[in-house]
């Protein structure tokens, strides 16, 4: 018998776990996930952008609406996201030459965090906001870094995980 040739990839597998780890946000509109992976194919950390410890779900707001009547009342002021959350949660000792797996292209806020961490390699699913100040001057500072970054390129494949 011969051994199986119909097993996942490494970015499928890190991918997977990103986006399952975007499941656990409570946002209403938009869930990321991120996994941080050593340079020999260990997960480091999770994230999912939420709100921080001891700032409740149910007493901040989750909406972007009326931002300009009343600002404060804006998720943008109180929610993390997944690859800062992933980063601060780690628990182990450097970051350096890691790899990150994200749903959606960092901020330019977030790749400030992840030049700083030391993370080299950004594999991305989705860069829906490619043409966002924010996102131009996070590339150009992943650039200026010399952190490499791609989009994840998806197989097509179909995983089932039941619960």
């Amino acid at each position: 018998m011969s051994k199986r040739t119909d097993y996942i990839t490494w970015d499928e597998y890190f991918m997977g776990v990103a986006l399952l780890a975007g499941k656990r946000s409570k946002d209403p509109s938009t869930q990321v996930g991120a996994c941080i992976v050593s340079e020999d194919n260990k997960i480091l950390s999770m994230g999912y952008n939420g709100f921080p410890v001891g700032c409740s779900d149910d007493e901040f707001p989750w909406g972007k609406e009326n931002e300009k009547e009343d600002p404060y009342n804006s998720k943008y002021f109180y929610s993390t996201h997944s690859e800062l959350n992933a980063i601060l949660n780690y628990r182990g000792g450097s970051l350096e030459g890691s790899k990150l797996f994200v749903t959606l292209f960092p901020c330019n806020e977030c790749a400030k965090a992840i030049i700083q961490a030391g993370i080299k390699t950004l594999i991305y699913m989705e860069d829906k906001y490619a043409d966002t100040p924010e996102v131009k001057a996070s590339k150009r500072m992943l650039n200026a870094a010399g952190v490499r970054y791609y989009q994840y390129q998806s197989t097509g494949r179909t995983i089932e995980v039941k619960v």
